[in-house]
């Protein structure tokens, strides 16, 4: 059973499970790639290394422990900024996961603009889990048709969304 309990999001932090989760998603890659998007990407989901440089796919490989230590790093570097965008808005450690997670995967950008981020400083907590299924888009393409080769995208949506919505 999820905890409900909500907090000010300021006194949260990202959670062993959503680690967990990233890894899950992410997957892991020694070498450099590109993702669905054409982001060259290498580890855990990184397309910046810790000191801020873009992955390029001449990288070379990384284990899996760097791989860990990079998303560690990208992650709590990209905290501060999303913490920022939450004043005042309380959330249970599983919403903050799943809008972190969020973020880690779409950007700070995506999220400042988003309608999850005006739902939940009006205190709309259920409309804010629904706005999640309305990014199911990578460069124009649906993927929450499977053909569309993007289908993994739109299955992470809906995890995150079932997750929000049984923290409810």
């Amino acid at each position: 059973m999820q905890n409900k309990t909500k907090y000010l999001a300021v006194v949260l932090t990202a959670s062993l499970g959503f680690f967990v989760g990233l890894e899950k998603y992410e997957g892991f890659s020694a070498k450099p790639y590109k993702d669905t998007g054409g982001v060259v990407t290498q580890g855990i989901g990184s397309t910046v290394k810790p000191d801020g440089s873009k992955i390029k796919m001449t990288d070379k490989p990384i284990d899996r422990k760097t791989a860990q230590e990079w998303a560690k790093a990208h992650v709590s570097k990209d905290e501060t900024a999303f913490k920022k965008s939450l004043q005042g808005v309380k959330l249970s450690q599983t919403e903050y996961d799943v809008y972190l997670d969020f973020t880690y995967n779409f950007g700070q950008a995506n999220w400042n603009k988003s309608a999850m981020l005006t739902n939940l400083k009006l205190g709309r907590y259920e409309q804010a889990c629904k706005s999640l299924l309305l990014y199911r888009y990578v460069k124009k393409k649906d993927c929450s048709i499977r053909s569309n080769n993007c289908w993994g995208v739109w299955v992470r949506q809906k995890e995150r969304y079932d997750n929000c919505m049984g923290a409810q």
